[in-house]
Formats: C-alpha cells, structure tokens, sequence
C-alpha cells in the first residue's frame, strides 16, 4: 500500500516492467507519485488497486471486472503496447475509466523483424547456424532462395503492413495486397497492387499477415487457404498468433507443400505450439517483434505521456472506449456516438470482401446542430475495428481512413419527415451502394432502415440480416433453425419493400451463431441471401 499523500497527489501503478525513458516523465512531475511492483500476484492487485489513480500494464496484468470493481480512485489504464486482450475494456467503461494504448512506438521494430525473419527462412540461417557450431562444414544443405523478384502477399496494409512494404520492395519483390479498407490510388503510392483475398493466396510466393486478431481475422489461413496457395510457399507472422491455423499449417509443412514458415506469435503464449516449431521448417521466436531498445523506449514514454494527459484533464489520445469529448456534450450525443458505432460496424461486416470506396453520413433533424464530430469519428471506428480490432480508437480512426484513402462526406438537413433525428450512412463499393439508418428513441437505439426496406430492430450483439421471398411461413422458419441449434432470439425486425415480394428479418440473438447455421438458414427455400455481424453491446 501507498503512502499517505494529499489529495492532490496522483498515484500511478505500474505492475510490469517498462523503460525508464517513460517512467522519468511521470517521476518528473511533482504531484504524481510513482510506485512500481511489477511481478505482482492478481491478489496483491486487488489489495491495492484501490489506492490509485492510473494504472501502466504491459500485455500479462488481468483487469478484471473484480479490479476494476476495486479501483475506487482509477481514472485510467494505460497498456504499453498494442493488444487490450488482458483488460475488460466493458467494465472499464461503464466505471467511467478510460483505457488506453501505444499502437505506434513498436511499428518499425515489428517490420524490421518481420524481413528478418523473411531472410533468415530464405536462407536457412538458423539451421545453418547450428550445423556450423556442431563442427560440420557442409553447405549443400542450406541453399536458399532469394527475396529478388519474388511475390510478397501481405493481408493488411496498416502502419506496420507499409513499412513492410517499402522495405520488401528495397529488396525487388513485387508486393500484392488484401486491405479493403485501403484505396486503388493509396496502394499505388506504396507501389503495392490490391488483389482480392484468393488471388494472394494463388500468387504469392511469400505470405506474411499484419492484422489484428479478430473474429473476421481468426484462422483466416486454415487448410483450405493452405491447399490452395503455391507449393513451395513460404509463411511469415509476426503479427498476432490465431491468424493462421497452426494445425493446418503443421500438416502443409510436413506435407512439402509449404516449404517454410518464420513465426513470432502463438495461437497461445508462453505455451506454444511444440508440435509446430520442432518441424526443421520452421523458424520460430519467443515474440520479440517489439523487443529493441528503441521501441521499448518509444512504447514507454508514449503511453507515459498519455497517462500524464489524462490526469491532468487534458484531451487524451489513443483512447479504446471513450471519445474526447467534454461531459456536457457527452451526455447530450453519447447515444448517437454508440449508435453510429454499431452502424459502422454493421455496414463493414456485411459488405464481406468489397472495398469501402466512399462513405457519405447524413444527420437529420435538430440534435445535429451541435458538434458532431465525435459521433463521425465513432462510426469510422466502427467501420474499421472489424478488421483492426484494438489498433484504432477514436483518435486515430480519421487518420486510418485518411491513409487508406477513404472518402468521407457529411451532409445534414434540419428535419425529418419520420423522426425527430436520424443518422444515415451509405457506403459506396465501386460496385455497390448500402444504406443503414439508425435513431435513438425512449432512450433505446433503433436501426430503422436498411437498403429500401424500412424496419425496427435493437442493433446490439450479434445479429442476423436474412433477406427473403415476401411469403407465408419465412419468419417461422428462420426461427424454428435457430431454435433446433439452441440459439434464443432476443429481438427481432421485419421490413419488405412495398408489395414487391422482398423482406428483411433482423434477428438479434443472446448467443454467436455458427457458420454451419448460417450455411444451413441460406439453403432454405425462399431465402435469398443471409449476412451476420456482432455488433458492440
């Protein structure tokens, strides 16, 4: 426990070790007290949470709902690092902390291991270094490959996806790319060319992935990815373990037809995989993508330098569950910023694999005459956190959009024909125009529009969109699948077009619904096609 100090004191926590370079800002300050215990139990956690005003992680301290319920004094979470995977970012909310991250200070660190790695598989260094200090002098077994000329795929084109990029192409590969939310003409700057998910897969003779771990992304590489890439494939990932199916990419090891893989992450950590990394393809690293001085140190000081803003009341950056904005406005528009949330989730998850091109956002009605930058900036984060996860919050998802070469348009109009205030957003594909609408009513948000059909439904959890034949006995059935698979509706909308003979069912349901329900709702008769999506709740 801390010693007793004045009120006006902030007492920081820091429960892991971070470099000095970024605890010296907050030591610097005369009202913040550091105390720094890493290695801590999760019971000397809870003894002591109480006591403080911040809290500085790294990725192995657990924020529990059973912390968080403990931390009286706690304004915010400050994770050095990426990842929030060990923070219930839910809990933190509704206490009003906010919660934080450092997505930048490792970029290059990351992208530089990741060509290490890509080198040292091309030219079988590790093996070869082995066989050297066992006392042989043999090179025929380790003739490599060159990098010159060679195809890179990489899924995702973010900040560490570019730096790859550029280094990659210093080494004469060509470079395809799987970003939908990345422009034909940002692409082109970085002189990489957009090729759609299965023509990376057929093309590359390298494949390296830098996304976040989410549901979309989850064993995106499994063994059907596997059986249909070139043989002789090489596999890098240096980005979040669970991306690719390490089953899967065990038995296209052992088979011969991926000749390689250099690994970083781990579907699980520190227990890994030893069945995968014994293979003498692999190269494998205990998650070094972020251990240089250099970025320890930019890691430390960013997020000390946040945390150092966020006491002080001044507006904080990388922010993962809140907007900066003022209490005021806050309480005003906070309904619609979570509701444009989820309809730009929404609108992503249903699009599947086509590129956002353009996005336009309508406000209407009277509400909208304040400020409503936040709740722009909301539904670009919903839009871009399905495949982004914990990399973009409410400060950086305009540059996101900005660097990938999304438009944006806003329009209002002082009233609505049918609501008081309604938010509209459309997207364009270059192929494709969606609509959604949304309103807040009684205090509950709606979803009122989709396309051309006009409907009410709880956008919240996850959530069906069946379009279907306008005819007797569609929503029974629909129903009555969900109910053999032991999947309980919690609300449900309805909306057709006219007399036209097209519906909509917008099913909200208290559990995930699999992909083989899903599979087994799109063959029944009279539907014309079904999309999912987990909206945040």
């Amino acid at each position: 426990m801390g010693a007793e100090t004045g009120d006006a004191t902030k007492r920081v926590l820091v429960s892991e070790s971070l470099a000095d370079s970024g605890l010296a800002i907050l030591k610097g300050e005369s009202d913040i007290e550091v105390h720094e215990r890493p290695g801590m139990s999760p019971e000397q956690l809870l003894d002591c949470i109480g006591d403080y005003d911040a809290l500085l992680i790294r990725s192995e301290t657990q924020v529990t709902d059973e912390v968080i319920a403990k931390a009286n004094r706690l304004k915010v979470v400050g994770r050095a690092g990426v990842g929030i995977d060990n923070v219930d970012l839910k809990a933190a909310t509704r206490r009003g902390i906010i919660v934080m991250n450092s997505p930048t200070g490792n970029t290059i660190a990351a992208a530089e291991h990741t060509m290490t790695m890509m080198l040292a598989l091309s030219r079988n260094i590790a093996p070869a270094n082995a066989s050297l200090l066992s006392g042989e002098w043999d090179r025929s077994p380790f003739v490599g490959v060159e990098l010159y000329r060679k195809t890179l795929g990489t899924l995702g084109l973010g900040r560490v996806g570019s730096e790859v990029v550029r280094r990659a192409r210093a080494f004469g590969m060509n470079v395809i790319a799987d970003d939908p939310y990345v422009s034909q003409s940002a692409a082109e700057r970085l002189g990489v060319s957009l090729a759609p998910f299965d023509e990376l897969l057929t093309r590359s003779d390298y494949i390296t992935a830098h996304v976040p771990l989410t549901r979309e992304t989850r064993h995106r590489f499994g063994a059907a990815e596997f059986a249909r890439m070139k043989p002789g494939v090489r596999i890098v990932n240096c980005a979040r373990g669970g991306v690719f199916d390490e089953d899967a990419l065990h038995d296209a090891l052992a088979s011969g037809h991926v000749a390689g893989a250099a690994l970083d992450v781990y579907e699980s950590e520190p227990e890994i995989n030893t069945r995968l990394v014994e293979l003498p393809t692999v190269l494998a690293t205990p998650h070094l993508g972020a251990s240089t001085k250099e970025a320890q140190a930019n890691i430390s000081i960013d997020i000390a330098k946040q945390v150092m803003n966020a006491l002080r009341g001044r507006p904080v950056e990388n922010a993962l569950n809140m907007p900066s904005v003022d209490a005021a406005t806050l309480e005003v528009l906070g309904p619609y910023i979570s509701l444009a949330e989820k309809l730009g989730s929404l609108q992503t998850q249903i699009i599947g694999d086509a590129t956002i091109e353009e996005v336009g956002i309508e406000y209407s009605g009277g509400l909208f005459e304040m400020d409503v930058a936040p709740i722009t900036t909301a539904l670009q984060k919903g839009m871009l956190q399905p495949a982004l996860g914990d990399m973009v919050n409410f400060v950086n998802a305009p540059l996101f959009f900005e660097e990938r070469g999304i438009r944006l348009t806003e329009t209002r109009t002082s009233r609505h024909d049918a609501f008081s205030n309604l938010l509209t957003v459309r997207i364009g594909t270059g192929f494709d125009v969606r609509v959604v609408a949304g309103t807040v009513a009684g205090g509950q948000q709606r979803l009122v529009m989709i396309d051309d059909y006009h409907c009410s439904a709880t956008p919240e959890g996850p959530m069906l969109l069946v379009f279907n034949n306008d005819a007797p006995g569609m929503i029974g059935r629909v129903g009555t699948l969900l109910g053999k698979h032991q999947i309980n509706i919690a609300d449900m909308g309805v909306g057709r077009v006219g007399h036209e003979g097209r519906a909509v069912m917008m099913v909200s349901c208290d559990a995930p619904v699999a992909r083989a329900v899903l599979d087994e709702i799109a063959t029944q008769e009279g539907i014309i096609t079904v999309r999912y999506a987990v909206l945040p709740t």
